[in-house]
């Protein structure tokens, strides 16, 4: 994983200079002093780049979605192991120690160090293809599985099986299946590598394992620093949004946010219309890992919103969109432990809901609010007063997170959530602190990572999804690829494509062998980009006439009819716009020139001459 780092004495380049980072100043500056001259600089931390000696080796990441669940099990255990050595380097006895322990070599261990601290991922540790030998794992995919449906079947039961019982059923299946049995230090290692609340749960069952290791149940776990627990939780808004171009009423948009529980800062959100899933989740986990100086400037919002990092803990509750397989191994892939809610015990998503309550509240003053019940929005027409695009309330948002909501004193921890914040970042008289986060530079594959997938084969066209062709020179080897095996009933190879929903124009094509996605565009480029709440807008259209079969060429021509609507509305209202400027100026000459017009000295019109010697009163033809 490509990143930048700035403790203390780093070195950092600034417009082509380098610098050793010397005194933080603040969340967004740091004081550097420049290596000629040695002069002290004060530095914008986003204009920042590692120095080339210090950038790590371009090395290939592969796709966490292209390897099979053994191999992933495996850089997980290798992950297990070497963990303890992170955070004592240069501690060789600990290496030592552990090698005998593990009954791995030092160079195989050392080895893995190397590997992980090149990227600090998690899919450095897989096993390399045909990977075996002298320095190499010396357990197949195969021996794997078993060992791992082992455990489970026999250790984390009820019956609580020995470590003995647990290596003589792995002989049996491992001479059943045709292959070599390990050794027993491996089982006992595979065993020691188990989590202790995994290992209660299923050897005593959830009471017991709760006992154990659940916090109380009247406190959320004690925090220390920033990005130590994240909360991610979900709610519809309260307020219905209009449509760009007709400013019609289209709904109202869900939000995903995630919250840091120690400083109260809100580190990102993601707002839809698509009802909450994987999707928006990984999105609004990226936005709280990402930089947010690209996103103010993006919507024109002034402030800071100085929050980037990857968290150690998400805490969520047990909705099905946040146990998918690709959420699951995006986020240990970039280690982070992801804790759901226990059941019945609503104070645990407590921050995250205080939160979103809050700002729910701040929209019932907006025009479109639908309130919290319909007792309060009793009278009031929602769609109706609705006037802010999603656009337009993910800006003000933005602003309210930035500018009001980080800059309040929040009443649990008697200081503002930015205050909160900075104090864990550069340490208090109460904590130390965490120094500045490093950034990801690969903003694309963290995006990617956190990306639904879809598995297609390549053909002669190139690749189809949702009806759509698309295709790049880049596709052209793998085209009719099969997997090994020989015979008519060879399998096709299915390869793995990622799509943003924002942009449907292009595809991400992961290259198996270079282990590099690509982008692969439309077939046929002329074609136009879209969204794909836009071409679920033209599916359902075509539904609506009765054409449950469609292709690319109907689909294209239904996307040209809408933007040609569109294209009209918006002349239409442009020309009433002008018609109305023109008639309004009209009226104002009009009345300009009246006032400049004199009177004639016998008479003004009033319903008919009147003699201006006459005295009139006003209303006095009138009855009261």
């Amino acid at each position: 994983m490509n990143t930048i780092t700035y403790k203390l004495g780093d070195k950092v380049m600034f417009q082509g200079r380098r610098y050793t980072i010397y005194r933080y100043l603040s969340l967004l500056l740091v004081m550097g002093q420049e290596e000629e001259t040695s002069n002290l600089e004060t530095l914008k931390i986003s204009e920042l780049s590692a120095c080339l000696d210090n950038k790590p080796k371009n090395t290939k990441e592969p796709a966490i979605d292209l390897s099979n669940e053994a191999d992933w099990q495996l850089a997980k255990e290798r992950f297990e192991i070497i963990k303890p050595i992170l955070s004592k380097k240069g501690d060789g006895k600990l290496v030592q120690e552990i090698a005998e322990s593990s009954g791995y070599g030092l160079t195989t261990i050392y080895r893995w160090l190397r590997s992980y601290e090149a990227s600090n991922l998690l899919s450095s540790l897989l096993p390399e293809a045909n990977e075996g030998g002298k320095g190499k794992s010396r357990l197949s995919s195969e021996i794997d599985l078993i060992i791992q449906s082992v455990i489970e079947d026999f250790y984390l039961t009820k019956q609580r099986n020995s470590v003995q019982k647990v290596f003589r059923e792995v002989l049996i299946r491992c001479k059943n299946a045709g292959e070599t049995p390990p050794h027993s230090n491996t089982i006992r290692n595979r065993i020691s590598q188990i989590n202790d609340y995994k290992r209660i749960l299923g050897r005593y069952g959830k009471k017991m394992a709760d006992e154990a290791y659940s916090p109380k149940p009247d406190s959320f776990p004690e925090l220390h620093q920033p990005l130590s627990t994240v909360q991610i939780d979900h709610t519809k808004m309260d307020i219905i949004v209009v449509d760009e171009t007709y400013r019609k009423p289209i709904g109202r948009p869900w939000i995903t946010m995630a919250i840091d529980v120690y400083s109260r800062m809100v580190l990102g959100f993601h707002i839809s219309l698509d009802p909450p899933g994987a999707m928006g989740t990984g999105l609004c986990i990226c936005h709280a890992i990402q930089p947010k100086e690209q996103w103010l400037a993006k919507l024109d919002v002034a402030g800071e919103w100085p929050c980037w990092g990857i968290m150690q803990v998400i805490h969520v509750d047990n909705a099905k969109e946040f146990k998918g397989a690709m959420l699951k191994r995006a986020c240990e892939e970039y280690n982070i432990q992801v804790e759901w809610r226990p059941v019945a015990t609503p104070h645990y998503g407590g921050h995250i809901e205080r939160l979103l309550g809050t700002f729910m509240k701040e929209l019932h003053s907006l025009p479109g609010t639908t309130f919290s019940n319909p007792k309060e929005r009793k009278g009031y027409e929602s769609e109706k007063n609705a006037v802010f695009t999603l656009s337009e309330i993910e800006k003000w948002l933005t602003t309210f997170i930035i500018n009001v909501y980080h800059k309040k004193i929040h009443r649990s921890l008697k200081t503002t959530p930015f205050a909160k914040f900075s104090d864990g970042i550069f340490g208090s008289n109460e904590t130390a602190g965490i120094g500045i986060p490093p950034r990801i530079l690969n903003e694309q594959k963290l995006r990617l990572d956190f990306m639904p997938f879809v598995e297609r084969t390549v053909q002669e066209y190139g690749v189809v999804v949702d009806n759509i062709h698309y295709y790049h020179e880049v596709l052209r080897r793998w085209i009719n690829a099969s997997e090994p095996g020989s015979g008519k009933n060879r399998v096709k190879t299915k390869f793995i494509f990622k799509r943003d929903p924002r942009d449907i124009s292009t595809l991400y094509f992961y290259d198996p062998e270079l282990k590099e996605y690509y982008v692969i565009p439309y077939r046929n480029i002329s074609r136009p980009p879209m969204s794909i709440w836009e071409f679920n807008e033209i599916v359902n259209r075509l539904k609506e006439q009765g054409k449950s079969e469609y292709n690319e060429e109907m689909i294209f021509e239904a996307y040209e009819k809408l933007k040609e609507i569109e294209n009209q509305a918006i002349q239409r209202t442009i020309q009433n716009k002008k018609t109305s400027s023109k008639l309004l100026r009209k009226s104002e000459s009009r009345a300009k020139l009246a006032q400049k017009q004199e009177p004639t000295p016998e008479t003004i019109y009033f319903n008919g001459p009147v003699n201006l010697g006459t005295n009139i009163t006003a209303y006095e033809d009138l009855d009261f």
